[in-house]
């Protein structure tokens, strides 16, 4: 073993009363392995900061290779000292067996038609199990060298009607950085230390939707049909809303809870905001909004896109980037969201894009061109056939031939 590197992970060992006890202490910054509360595994972490509770150290760890938002604090028992040597539970993707289409996920034969499999399986697992992906997919490389890893400040937010665990530290100023739960109005985004004042807050407001613009209303059900859904028509009706950047800061401050992967906070004039809202009786409720420059010389039709965790699973994220495609033909041009994206938003945006494209191959007869389905989907030639290729649509195989452009 290299003598630096035996400086690195070899742990302190705590006293007490003169005695030394078998249970290592660890500095920020030294690697160590975790039982995960995710999975209950053993896995390779860092140690981002400590603290004393209770006379003992607990550590706030982030998991190597594995999203931020499952960053943790955890006691002294849960962590060891990490080998070289990686255990099977640390194994990547590429070391680890197939599910059952016969053989390795790394083809020992070296068979050129099993790789083609083995990449497809590979990049899935990757995305189920939030491991890095291909080059458009990640943010791991760009937050390791752009943002260290910090602990998380707020851990639950109230916001509405609901409570949530929030992933990720935000710069909200002190004292609101440092108080355990913090308390949002869901139509201004001012945030306060104490549910009291919240209220006071409430009753004194007058506006209850986003302080913008309201360009789209989806439609009401046909008479006689109250409980009617389907095509535009919603249960609850939504609206979204057009903010200008100027009036958005308490909306990045609040996003920055639970996206790790941008840092768009400090310079926000020259976005615009398209926040999304439940609609009732009471107002007008935000569970999620997308943003984009003003003016872009890139074809960039998204730059950052969150759907809050209350309100996820419900398809609103696909109607966001449903939407922001709709502005794109509108403006006559293709997009293609900003890049990095996280793990998430690239599971999002693929699950869209094959979603449109099937639709648009199912309509086609004869021969079609990647450019003619770039136009028709206002999709950037390169997500078309990156997307494709992800789905192991193999092109001399297809069913539908594809043409590629001159």
């Amino acid at each position: 073993m290299a003598e630096g590197r035996d400086e690195d992970v070899r742990p302190a060992t705590r006293q007490q009363g003169g005695a030394s006890t078998s249970q290592p202490t660890f500095e920020p910054g030294q690697k160590a392995t975790c039982i995960a509360s995710f999975d209950g595994q053993q896995h390779m972490v860092e140690i981002v900061d400590r603290r004393v509770e209770r006379g003992d150290f607990i550590y706030y760890v982030h998991y190597i290779d594995r999203d931020r938002r499952l960053d943790e604090w955890v006691t002294a028992e849960k962590l060891g000292v990490w080998a070289l040597t990686p255990r099977p539970s640390l194994a990547r993707a590429d070391t680890l067996p197939t599910v059952s289409l016969g053989g390795d996920l790394l083809s020992p034969t070296g068979d050129v038609n099993n790789l083609k499999v083995t990449r497809r399986l590979k990049r899935k697992y990757e995305e189920a199990h939030h491991l890095p992906v291909d080059e458009h997919g990640g943010d791991h490389g760009h937050d390791k060298e752009h943002h260290p890893p910090r602990v998380k400040n707020i851990q639950v937010v109230e916001f509405g009607r609901y409570e949530m665990d929030t992933w990720y530290y935000s710069p909200y100023p002190e004292p609101y950085a440092s108080v355990n739960k913090l308390y949002l109005c869901e139509y201004t985004l001012k945030y306060f230390r104490k549910k009291k004042t919240l209220l006071r807050h409430l009753a004194k407001l007058d506006i209850r939707h986003p302080p913008g613009d309201e360009i789209y209303r989806s439609p009401p059900p046909p008479p006689g049909q109250p409980n009617y859904t389907g095509g535009a028509v919603t249960k609850p009706p939504i609206s979204v809303f057009e903010v200008d950047g100027k009036k958005a800061k308490n909306l990045c401050l609040l996003s920055k809870l639970f996206l790790d992967h941008k840092t768009l906070y400090y310079d926000v004039d020259p976005f615009l905001f398209y926040v999304m809202c439940e609609r009732d009786q009471h107002g007008y409720h935000m569970v999620g909004y997308f943003s984009k420059e003003k003016s872009c010389m890139e074809d960039y039709n998204l730059a950052c896109i969150l759907t809050l965790p209350a309100y996820q699973r419900k398809g609103y994220g696909k109607f966001l980037i449903a939407f922001a495609y709709e502005l794109s033909r509108r403006e006559g041009r293709v997009g293609t969201p900003e890049r990095p994206l996280s793990d998430l938003g690239t599971v999002s945006f693929r699950s869209y894009w094959t979603r449109v494209l099937l639709e648009q191959l199912r309509n086609v007869k004869g021969d079609v061109s990647i450019k003619e389905m770039s136009d028709a989907t206002m999709i950037r030639a390169q997500d078309i056939v990156e997307t494709l290729q992800v789905q192991c649509f193999v092109l001399d195989c297809c069913t539908w031939p594809i043409v590629y452009p001159h």
